[in-house]
């Protein structure tokens, strides 16, 4: 599947409990997001299956994949369109072994040392952050701003997201750093209006 890391849309249950899930993102899709992650550390894996089998049917035809965040076999059982996994020595072989050559595969890099050490060739795309600190992730590494931003864009072979508080007013930033797009959690989940929310990150 084709995919467009402009505006990448990572899922915060929490954030989006007033709305629903479902809701946000059906909104989000209409003010123009490019990709969805659905990440929850603390669901089971059968309510996340459940939950992937419904945005799937949700985003059904927008052109937008769901990728699921660190669980295999959550996103075999949904039949989501990829897999987004953190820094282990395992994850991505495992991921593009039982996925296929057609998943969207995405790894979260910090350093460039990780991303010297990467497995490019299985790759589709890397995650680049956290920019900024941010309090939807507790125990994330160390910011790296937009000079560290730049530094790992410019070596990096794949299209790279550039994630960790981003907000709208940041796209000039991003997009100056050499990054591919944005993807934002709180920026979306949790607004009061999650279309208008993604149109802004547009207008900029």
């Amino acid at each position: 599947m084709p995919f467009d890391l402009s505006l990448y849309l990572v899922t915060d249950t929490g954030l989006c409990a007033g709305m629903g899930l479902e809701k946000t993102v059906e909104a989000a899709v209409q003010g123009g997001i490019t990709m969805v992650q659905l990440r929850d550390k603390h669901a089971s894996d059968e309510h996340m299956i459940a939950q992937a089998k419904r945005l799937k049917a949700l985003l059904a035809g927008s052109g937008v994949p769901l990728i699921i965040n660190d669980r295999l076999s959550v996103a075999v059982a949904s039949q989501a369109d990829g897999l987004h996994v953190g820094q282990s020595d395992t994850a991505v072989q495992e991921a593009r072994t039982t996925l296929g050559q057609h998943a969207i595969i995405g790894l979260s890099i910090n350093t460039l040392a990780q991303l010297q050490k990467a497995p490019i060739e299985l790759l589709n795309y890397v995650g680049l952050g956290p920019v900024f600190a941010t309090g939807s992730k507790q125990d994330h590494a160390q910011p790296i701003g937009f000079d560290g931003l730049a530094q790992l864009a410019n070596a990096c072979q794949l299209p790279c997201v550039a994630i960790g508080g981003l907000k709208a007013e940041h796209m000039a930033h991003v997009k100056a750093a050499g990054a591919n797009g944005v993807a934002v959690i709180s920026a979306i989940c949790g607004q009061p209006d999650p279309r208008l929310a993604a149109q802004a990150f547009h207008a900029q």
